[in-house]
């Protein structure tokens, strides 16, 4: 890279053999993109019009969705262009602006895993209480602090980011995340703590609540009837799917990004696409399949475009 002409490009050094697959990247990643659009719009446009899927539970699950069109619209238009590019670069502040998202939209989703989790807690254990508990202002208070609180967050990573000095220029990534701290030419104190505080508190605490109210659930409802305990495992493992895979592709992030100079560019590469690709696929398929009044209008959809 000439830095005389351009010291904020960065290069974009992740993918494998590009020149020789750059058509068949295109089409995969074109074609995935276009099925994660359709399959989460379409669940979100299922419970906005039908008023039996107005209820806590299912508007979490379509701000669930909706975040996940959003992760996928932070990432692909990018990725997409830089395939069909000679040169992959991006500047240093559309970086910035693309990492920040990212990291913003994996903190939503787990404070609005967190949401569902209480909303399960209180379905459960708390009946009576519920229409009481989670009414719409309790719903509209989750769904605020679930894109609010991180997106402050990684605007305050933004700022501390903004005075950085670099002396490298080349990602090992197909898209920028947390591997921009490795550019630094003196790696800082406060980037480094308040990613810490950061992590904490838009992952491992919404984690640690979201374990503690499953772990609640189970120990109650098996101290109840068979027909709660069934109620429990038929509402709650979508959820605890969901909050599996997902925890699995954050630890596949940090992986990529801790392990980057051990792993080959190709297994990388791997890791990188499972990551971006079948996260926010999978989660319209396990609500569309397991969830049995979505699945039910899914059907009745599908007997009408037939």
């Amino acid at each position: 890279m000439d830095v005389e002409l351009n010291v904020t490009l960065l290069t974009l050094g992740g993918f494998a053999e590009l020149h020789k697959y750059r058509y068949l990247y295109f089409v995969v990643i074109f074609t995935l993109y276009i099925l994660i659009l359709c399959c989460n719009s379409t669940i979100v446009c299922l419970i906005w019009t039908h008023k039996n899927l107005h209820e806590p539970m299912y508007i979490f699950i379509a701000a669930l969705l909706i975040n996940s069109v959003l992760y996928s619209m932070i990432i692909y238009p990018k990725l997409l262009s830089d395939v069909l590019s000679e040169k992959q670069m991006i500047s240093y502040p559309l970086c910035l602006f693309q990492g920040l998202s990212y990291y913003t939209s994996v903190g939503s989703e787990f404070l609005l895993l967190a949401a569902m989790a209480y909303d399960r807690y209180v379905s459960i254990c708390k009946p009576l209480q519920y229409p009481v508990i989670m009414n719409r202002i309790m719903i509209y208070i989750c769904l605020i602090l679930a894109w609010l609180i991180p997106a402050f967050e990684a605007l305050m990573l933004g700022v501390l980011y903004s005075n950085v000095k670099l002396c490298s220029f080349t990602l090992t990534g197909i898209f920028c995340n947390n591997s921009v701290h490795k550019l630094q030419c003196v790696p800082s104190v406060a980037i480094s703590i308040y990613g810490v505080v950061m992590l904490i508190n838009i992952a491992l605490l919404p984690l640690l609540f979201i374990l503690f109210s499953y772990i609640k659930i189970l120990r109650i409802s098996y101290q109840r009837c068979r027909e709660v305990r069934k109620k429990a495992v038929k509402t709650c493992l979508p959820h605890l799917l969901v909050l599996i895979h997902f925890s699995c592709f954050i630890f596949i992030d940090i992986i990529i990004v801790r392990l980057e100079t051990d792993l080959s560019k190709t297994l990388r590469l791997i890791l990188t696409f499972e990551l971006i690709l079948f996260h926010p696929l999978l989660n319209p398929i396990i609500y569309g399949l397991k969830m049995n009044e979505i699945s039910k209008h899914l059907k009745i959809l599908l007997c009408l475009v037939k």
